[in-house]
């Protein structure tokens, strides 16, 4: 029970931010590097850079995209127990949606995002599953405000499985605004709560406040204080509900710096 307690834990630390398409029609590329990948706050990198890059397509209100990160989650699982969790060291967002403004400043984006990581082995861990995820969202946006909820059709990263309860139906919510500071400065406060279904300890809230920079030419920096909420796992007091395979908190409060080149 400890052992499959803390892979699902471990499992849950998953996915990725795409960059979403741009408002001009076309193709649009980006390529970059951060000081450490976090997603809803959690390190896909086990605290360490990454590096990140993707694509864009959009014609009118439509969109289509791929955003990829190095990561090493999935192989962290695997020290836990000495399962065989696979050798993925990628993970690929597949997305796509509808973007259209509903009235004057407010505007509704709706779609679907696959997280695919090749040559996971989860699913034949103990109590997961599969960690290709499939979600699908809904952001309402007024002015510099919006709000985003996004809805698991899948296990959630591979949580559940093996004739547990699986956290299919799991869902995200997303507070954040962005502030245009003039200069080419922006800053951007997030608040979200992640719900896991069937898995009330793998449940936490994360933050985060981000000061971009625009440097022209399609090159830009930025500045994130991230963190969580995450707890300590009652099974084993010296260690968190998201944790590196050296026992450190996957979900602590730290600074992630990054440089990004869009074309």
């Amino acid at each position: 029970m400890k052992k499959t307690l803390l892979a699902v834990s471990a499992a849950l630390a998953a996915s990725a931010v795409p960059t979403l398409a741009s408002a001009d029609d076309g193709v649009a590329y980006n390529v970059g590097a951060v000081t450490e990948y976090r997603y809803r706050g959690l390190s896909q990198s086990r605290l360490k850079p990454a590096l990140q890059g993707g694509v864009d397509y959009t014609k009118g209100p439509f969109y289509l995209g791929a955003w990829a990160s190095t990561i090493k989650w999935i192989k962290d699982a695997g020290t836990i127990g000495s399962a065989d969790t696979g050798s993925s060291n990628v993970e690929v967002d597949l997305y796509g949606g509808y973007k259209f403004e509903l009235a004057k400043d407010v505007t509704l984006d709706v779609g679907g995002l696959y997280y695919w990581y090749p040559g996971n082995k989860l699913g034949d861990f103990t109590g997961l599953s599969n960690a290709n995820t499939f979600e699908v969202y809904g952001a309402l946006s007024y002015g510099i405000f919006t709000a985003k909820y996004s809805h698991s059709l899948t296990s959630l990263f591979g949580t559940g499985g093996n004739g547990t309860e699986k956290s299919k139906g799991s869902g995200y919510l997303d507070l954040s605004a962005n502030f245009d500071l003039g200069n080419g400065y922006t800053l951007t406060p997030h608040l979200g709560r992640q719900e896991v279904r069937h898995y009330s300890l793998a449940s936490y809230t994360d933050y985060s406040l981000t000061l971009g920079k625009d440097l022209g030419s399609g090159l830009s920096v930025s500045a994130a204080l991230v963190g969580t909420d995450t707890k300590d796992v009652p099974a084993n007091p010296n260690g968190y509900a998201y944790f590196s395979p050296s026992g450190k908190n996957l979900g602590r409060t730290t600074v992630v710096l990054g440089l990004k080149y869009g074309f």
